[in-house]
């Protein structure tokens, strides 16, 4: 290192770079204020450590918990097949690929990942993003031109749909959330368009309905629109097999573009594109945020590829998911709390205000369940609620522990 370095003082150690780092330190009044605001309304993020796997027992900053605040729906994080093959991946291909997928960070494992995702959602092909946010913010953007363009998007639809939108220069409007008569006159209005993309959510993620995607799909064929579902929530959860919103509603080669998650109920990580082999070969060709991301490491890779042969060959996880996820909901509806419109695994406490929410779930930490407060501007300021996202790991112990603890924080808050 040359003596014009700026580290060239440090000395070379661990001590000599933190003093270092320390002189950099200076105060952005903005962020600072910003920040502020924030705490002064007790909306600051204050995330929790998670010391263990991802599991219904767990250790939530050094305490034993029971975890009902994760992704983790069919509890495939742990499943001795999806981790030994990202060991012997890894093993066998190293740490990391070494370059983006469309140079030469493509591997076997990759494509043979993608293959086995479209065999179990019944499509011609998929294509596999460092993440279901990237996958919306790469390839929305693909499909719209211009102002002549429209993307119609559910009022509710997930950030990193917005975020998609916002990156086009087409037309947009919202409907309201999962209203279709709306939604057709919206397409009336945009009839001269000349591309016209609805977008929504399959599972809603802060309320646990369903969009009516059979519905939009014939209002989209009627109208000559393209369909985009982000089913990241309902991955592994919905269909049959847990294929997702488009097995349930039975409508392969009918939906455009399907958005899916490998980092919630397969328990891995990564987003899918899935659809025809048109529609990869699009994405491939188009979307930066495929184009430009190093590809997924190859005992990721390895993993999904097995968390979805795991799925395809034992549905008992599925299974259980919904049984926990019905006598969850039957026992906390007898108790007296308002679970909103949930239909599925995500299953909402309605609590009003933001302040009950954070009691709520700060009540039920100290009883041993770890439950997130969902609060302004996540959601509206009088629909405050706790989240809960019910697992196939769940016994009927842990299921009856956190009835019990529900009850007693329930009433402390005086919700029931």
């Amino acid at each position: 290192m040359s003596d014009s370095s700026p580290f060239a003082n440090c000395g070379g150690t661990q001590k000599g770079w933190l003093r270092f780092k320390d002189t950099m330190a200076r105060d952005i009044p903005w962020m600072r204020e910003r920040f502020d605001d924030l705490k002064s309304q007790n909306l600051q993020w204050e995330p929790p450590t998670l010391e263990s796997a991802s599991t219904p027992s767990c250790t939530v900053d050094g305490q034993d918990m029971i975890m009902l605040s994760a992704n983790n729906y069919l509890n495939l994080t742990t499943h001795p097949k999806v981790v030994a093959a990202a060991v012997a991946a890894t093993q066998k291909y190293g740490a990391g690929s070494g370059s983006v997928r469309a140079i030469s960070g493509t591997m076997d494992i990759h494509l043979e990942a993608e293959r086995k995702v479209a065999e179990f959602k019944g499509v011609e092909a998929s294509l596999i993003y460092s993440a279901g946010y990237t996958a919306n913010v790469g390839l929305i953007p693909t499909l719209v031109t211009g102002k002549q363009d429209v993307i119609i998007s559910d009022e509710l639809n997930h950030g990193s749909i917005i975020d998609g939108v916002r990156l086009t220069k087409a037309s947009r409007a919202v409907y309201p959330h999962n209203d279709v008569a709306a939604l057709e006159q919206v397409l009336k209005q945009h009839s001269d368009s000349e591309r016209k993309l609805i977008i929504t959510d399959g599972v809603f993620s802060m309320d646990g309905d369903v969009a009516p995607l059979d519905e939009i799909t014939e209002l989209a064929e009627e109208h000559g629109a393209m369909v985009f579902v982000d089913d990241c929530h309902g991955e592994g959860v919905l269909g049959d097999r847990g294929a997702g919103i488009v097995d349930h509603f039975k409508l392969q080669g009918r939906v455009d573009f399907e958005i899916g998650s490998f980092s919630k109920a397969l328990g891995v990580q990564g987003g899918i594109v899935a659809g025809s082999e048109q529609v990869r070969t699009h994405a491939l060709n188009h979307s930066r945020s495929w184009l430009l991301s190093g590809s997924q490491p190859p005992g990721v890779a390895a993993a999904q590829k097995a968390a979805v042969e795991v799925l395809m060959e034992e549905p008992e996880h599925h299974a259980r998911l919904w049984a926990n996820t019905d006598h969850f909901r039957k026992e906390m509806e007898s108790l007296g709390f308002d679970l909103g419109m949930s239909t599925t695994p995500i299953i909402p406490v309605m609590c009003g205000e933001s302040a009950v929410a954070k009691q709520l779930s700060a009540e039920m930490r100290q009883l041993g369940v770890v439950v997130g407060a969902i609060v302004f501007p996540m959601v509206a300021r009088d629909k405050a609620r706790v989240r809960n996202q019910l697992s196939a790991g769940l016994s009927d112990g842990q299921l009856n522990e956190i009835l019990v603890a529900y009850e007693k924080a329930g009433k402390i808050v005086g919700l029931i």
